[in-house]
């Protein structure tokens, strides 16, 4: 019998591979049928490794079958690389279980003829894991095809880190990538506090630790506290430390008036409210039905008063005049900044996208600044690692935009900035990055409607 674990990945890897789902929306597909957790818990780590790992294991699988990837079924593919990463990267995984289920999902699959070859490859790999024909580091071997191949990242990606930030940063930047996340929250101020937060998390078996910058952020060392009666309280929200940062940018006060044009699912929403004691002005808004209800969830899980909600298309222009005091963009974008936490995004992306992405955001930030009054902020953010998405689109508004100055955040003195004084870059915008904060790509920057 194939393992329940394994056969949910392989179904949760055909169908991103095949761009029918995403990776989160591909694992809430197949774990409603894991009724264990560690069998969840399993699947998840087999399709998240695969994924990171997947040109490596694409070069390990040409190299042992002496086929380029084109000759071999698309099922079978996907079976060979969920063989080879846990031959490769999975200690606690029997070599002999692996290759028999292996073998056994391809006959399930009414692969049957590819049923020797899976057995051969694997077993190739297995035998030969301490000394696998993987490129070498520099200065032996060459350093794109290194990053590209033994770090598992698209060449034009890697391609493009190394010429701007060097081989030793580029490698500390995807050795990041490829390690699993922790878990982070953030807390609720308006409902508890960060002592009697993780004082109430340790009574149900979950170890936090201040989060590194974020002054409300927490990371998860051992348990998970989605799986205790506190999940879905509001006493906690799950949140990347990097994006509480950048919703630190707002610096919301009592009495103002805020947009957030780009809301769902609510997290940095939220955030400004308790940043301003529930006592802003909110108006949060999404282009999709589905996307606000999901903000709804969120805004009602945290006890906010001050949020409004709409539904509205940022980038076909927004239904406000000039009367906020601070509009935030939160952009959609191509996300290459978290591909550790979503290494699908850096198979799904392309050189190519990066363009028409930053069109639209251009788009979205002229229509954000309509709406922002004399002496307000128009507040921008990606979690994108890529100029074209960040620096461009700012200095590209600028050029146009005579009433907007872009904001040195070095030079603000707000309670709120002391804790993102650490990631600004020269320019007094906020920058994460991997290799020098530990954090995924967050871009951050301020700008301030001339009075």
């Amino acid at each position: 019998m194939i393992a329940p674990a394994r056969t949910a990945a392989f179904t949760a890897l055909r169908d991103i591979n095949a761009g029918r789902l995403d990776l989160p929306a591909a694992l809430a597909h197949v774990r409603p049928a894991l009724q264990d957790e560690r069998d969840r818990a399993l699947a998840t780590d087999l399709v998240t490794g695969t994924l990171r790992w997947q040109r490596q294991l694409d070069h390990l699988i040409t190299e042992f079958s002496e086929r380029p990837l084109s000759k071999l079924d698309f099922e079978v593919l996907q079976i060979l690389r969920l063989g080879a990463y846990q031959l490769t990267h999975l200690d606690r995984v029997p070599a002999a279980a692996a290759v028999n289920d292996a073998v056994a999902m391809t006959r399930r699959a009414r692969k049957t003829s590819a049923a020797g070859l899976v057995n051969a490859v694997l077993r190739a790999i297995s035998r030969n894991t301490h000394r696998l024909p993987l490129p070498l580091r520099p200065p032996e071997g060459d350093a794109l095809t290194y990053l590209e191949i033994a770090l598992s990242h698209p060449r034009w990606l890697a391609a493009r880190w190394l010429g701007r930030h060097g081989f030793e940063a580029t490698e500390r930047w995807e050795t990041f990538n490829n390690t699993a996340a922790p878990l982070a929250i953030r807390v609720n101020r308006l409902k508890t506090t960060a002592d009697l937060l993780v004082r109430t998390l340790a009574e149900h078996g979950v170890e936090v630790e201040p989060a590194r910058y974020a002054p409300d952020g927490l990371i998860v060392k051992t348990g998970n506290p989605l799986r205790t009666p506190l999940a879905g309280s509001g006493l906690f929200f799950l949140q990347d430390e990097a994006s509480q940062l950048v919703a630190l940018l707002a610096a919301p006060q009592p009495g103002m008036r805020v947009l957030d044009t780009c809301a769902s699912p609510g997290g940095k929403t939220t955030a400004m409210a308790a940043m301003a004691d529930d006592r802003a002005h909110i108006v949060a808004a999404d282009v999709r039905g589905a996307r606000v209800q999901l903000l709804r969830e969120t805004v009602a899980a945290s006890g906010t008063r001050s949020v409004r909600m709409i539904q509205a298309d940022l980038e076909a222009g927004l239904p406000f005049n000039a009367d906020f005091d601070v509009v935030f963009v939160d952009a959609p974008c191509s996300g290459l900044g978290i591909v550790r936490r979503d290494p699908d995004i850096r198979w799904r992306r392309t050189e190519s996208d990066l363009a028409p992405l930053a069109s639209a955001q251009l788009t979205m930030v002229r229509h954000a600044a309509d709406t922002v009054r004399p002496g307000g902020r128009l507040v921008y953010s990606t979690c994108s690692s890529e100029p074209e998405e960040n620096d461009a689109v700012v200095a590209e508004f600028l050029k146009a935009n005579a009433k907007f100055q872009a904001v040195d955040l070095r030079a603000e003195k707000a309670a709120h900035f002391e804790a993102i004084a650490p990631v600004l870059d020269a320019a007094g915008f906020l920058r994460t990055t991997p290799d020098t904060h530990g954090l995924e790509a967050f871009f951050g920057a301020v700008m301030r409607r001339v009075e």
